[in-house]
């Protein structure tokens, strides 16, 4: 059986692939990541952005910036406007008390969404912990795993972990 090949997607990038032997993957906290895919072209994208705003001179930090690059980037490799759909993960307040920046991550890219007429088939945004989050854009398939927080920097976390399942 051949092997899976893993792209990681970090703060300020974003990855498409149409191949059925590719999973990106991400670690969240109060970032976003938008996993958009055309079912029937059988591609699909993520990516990954820390704030909410404007493009931002095209800054992929950003919402807008980056919510724009992976979907330019999916048609010009095929995709369809029409056939889009995403699923949203992140936005997570992961320190009480301070300004809940994951909370307008999560807005800009709902309201992205909108504005852009992409339907939103499912998310899991918000609460405490951060999350590992797998996504396979050739199917649409994501995988996400909440994070204990007793574990320090889930960047470096082993996986898989017990308990993972698919939710979507």
């Amino acid at each position: 059986m051949p092997q899976e090949r893993v792209i990681h997607v970090i703060q300020g990038e974003f990855a498409i692939s149409d191949r059925q032997d590719t999973m990106l993957t991400t670690v969240l906290g109060s970032c976003v990541s938008a996993c958009i895919y055309d079912e029937r072209r059988r591609i699909g994208g993520m990516n990954h952005f820390l704030l909410p705003g404007g493009v931002q001179g095209g800054d992929m930090r950003f919402a807008a910036a980056s919510m724009e690059r992976l979907v330019n980037g999916l048609l010009k490799r095929g995709a369809t406007r029409g056939g889009l759909r995403a699923k949203l993960f992140g936005g997570g307040r992961i320190i009480a008390g301070l300004m809940d920046i994951g909370r307008r991550n999560a807005d800009a890219a709902l309201q992205f969404l909108e504005t852009e007429g992409i339907a939103c088939t499912s998310m899991s945004m918000g609460g405490p912990r951060a999350r590992r989050v797998r996504f396979w854009p050739a199917s649409g398939r994501a995988q996400q795993l909440l994070l204990d927080p007793s574990i320090g920097d889930p960047r470096t976390a082993a996986g898989p972990e017990p308990g993972s399942i698919d939710l979507f």
